[in-house]
């Protein structure tokens, strides 16, 4: 097992995870979350649910709860149905056994319909005592749920370590990247750049310096790309500003002023903490606009 982390093209991710990069499902990697990255996804896959509907997207959610907690049960709502003949939402009960559920036993937990009954003993119910905390996930696939499927919702427990197999051996999850300043791309776990040797750390440090460098430059140069960095004497500064290739006049005559290079200087010397290899070219990261 490894630390890594994975996602799901632009849509789930990245989360932190541990997994064996050899035991795939169709070349695909069948991650173990931490109880925070688990948190994260249920939070995506909500967010992808009310966007998308819930007949397209599986949802994860988080229970919580602890060790010596009495028994509680749990509603879960999701989209309308498609086959039902009257208008009615789609729901399922979730019942946990916590005292069970601690002991190890095959019966602390099972999914049902969102009865009557369900809904007023989750009213009733909340969790309880002073022991440990717990928590579960549930992984429901709403699309099958409607079709009627006895198997399309299902809790997950934690392992020995404490991880969530939340969509393995199910889901397309890939090696989350880190992208270098060389423009190299390396899977999150290597932690070195495969192009030009450059570590993880301070690559990802130079990214985020270049993009506090190109907010503070885009207030009068929405159009900067790009610094050429001078480091000799061993204080890096901004030699140079460019636009897509041409060089921008950093003089009166230019679209700066001496506070903003003195600013943009700054925010360079504390990003880069004095680090050798500080000159050279500095590209800014894409921006969404």
């Amino acid at each position: 097992m490894i630390e890594t982390r994975v996602c799901i093209d632009n849509m789930l991710g990245p989360f932190d995870c541990k997994l064996d990069p050899h035991n795939r499902w169709n070349g695909w990697l069948s991650p173990h979350f931490p109880l925070d990255a688990a948190r994260k996804l249920a939070d995506q896959t909500l967010r992808m649910a009310d966007e998308y509907g819930y007949d397209g997207v599986d949802t994860i959610h988080v229970i919580e709860g602890r060790a010596d907690s009495q028994e509680t049960v749990h509603i879960i709502e999701g989209g309308p149905s498609r086959y039902s003949e009257e208008p009615e939402d789609l729901a399922v009960a979730v019942r946990i056994n916590w005292r069970a559920l601690e002991r190890g036993s095959d019966a602390a937990t099972s999914i049902t319909d969102a009865t009557p009954k369900a809904r007023k003993a989750a009213r009733r119910r909340k969790p309880t005592g002073r022991g440990a905390r717990r928590a579960v996930a549930v992984h429901i696939r709403w699309m099958y749920l409607d079709e009627g499927s006895d198997t399309a919702a299902n809790v997950i427990r934690p392992d020995r370590e404490g991880l969530y197999a939340i969509g393995g051996w199910e889901w397309t999850w890939h090696f989350a990247s880190w992208w270098c300043v060389c423009g190299a791309g390396t899977d999150w776990h290597e932690t070195e750049c495969g192009r030009c040797g450059l570590s993880r750390e301070k690559a990802l440090l130079l990214t985020q310096t270049a993009r506090k460098v190109g907010e503070v430059l885009h207030r009068l140069a929405p159009g900067a790309t790009a610094v050429l960095l001078d480091s000799m004497g061993g204080v890096p500064r901004i030699a140079a500003v460019f636009a897509n290739g041409t060089e921008l006049s950093t003089g009166d005559d230019g679209p700066f002023d001496t506070e903003t290079l003195g600013e943009a200087d700054a925010v360079l010397r504390v990003g880069l903490d004095g680090s050798q290899n500080a000159s050279g070219l500095m590209v800014f990261p894409a921006y969404d606009d």
